[in-house]
């Protein structure tokens, strides 16, 4: 990826110089950098509202109510992993926080929750190691709180219209995935 951006930099300044238009060209990429530091900032705001509304659901109990909810359909798609309880217990966190669109608060208990399943694969990915890549990569979210953050940040009055939009593909692409994955079981075994 850093030879694309490379390339098309380069290849940017080379035609700006060659237009003799430089001057447009140095004034794109500040106005460029100037609105990458706003959206950052602007997401940084939401990424600490939503990881204290999870750090709160927690602390009340309501996260681990979630993941009781969550432990049934774990231990059916996972079963291996659902027979440990820490494993279970970083599964259940890392499928609430993506329910909750947190991708932020999900990927240290995603990778917790890999790194148990990981042990004992011999260097290669188990079939349920593979699944939780396929639900994490693919999440259900009923609320997309990164995605309503950036359509707030960059202006849009209603942030979170793209609901039912979301959840219908996120359902989609996750029962897409673990179908492909139940197919693909075995096959370069």
């Amino acid at each position: 990826m850093d030879a694309v951006w490379t390339i098309l930099t380069v290849t940017a300044v080379i035609w700006g110089a060659a237009a003799g238009r430089m001057g447009a060209v140095s004034a794109a990429a500040l106005e460029g950098a100037a609105a990458g530091v706003q959206l950052c900032l602007s997401l940084a705001g939401a990424v600490c509202l939503w990881s204290g509304v999870m750090e709160l659901l927690r602390r009340c109990g309501l996260a681990e109510k979630l993941a009781g909810l969550l432990r049934p359909v774990l231990g059916r798609l996972l079963p291996r992993a659902a027979a440990n309880p820490d494993t279970l217990a970083a599964l259940s966190g890392n499928m609430s926080a993506n329910l909750l669109g947190l991708g932020n608060a999900a990927t240290p208990l995603g990778m917790e929750a890999a790194c148990a399943m990981a042990a004992g694969c011999g260097g290669r990915a188990s079939d349920e190691l593979v699944r939780l890549v396929v639900l994490n990569t693919a999440s259900i979210q009923l609320l997309p709180t990164t995605a309503a953050s950036l359509r707030a940040a960059l202006g849009s009055t209603a942030p979170l219209d793209i609901l039912p939009c979301v959840w219908v593909s996120s359902a989609l692409s996750v029962t897409a995935g673990l179908l492909a994955a139940r197919l693909l079981e075995g096959v370069w075994r």
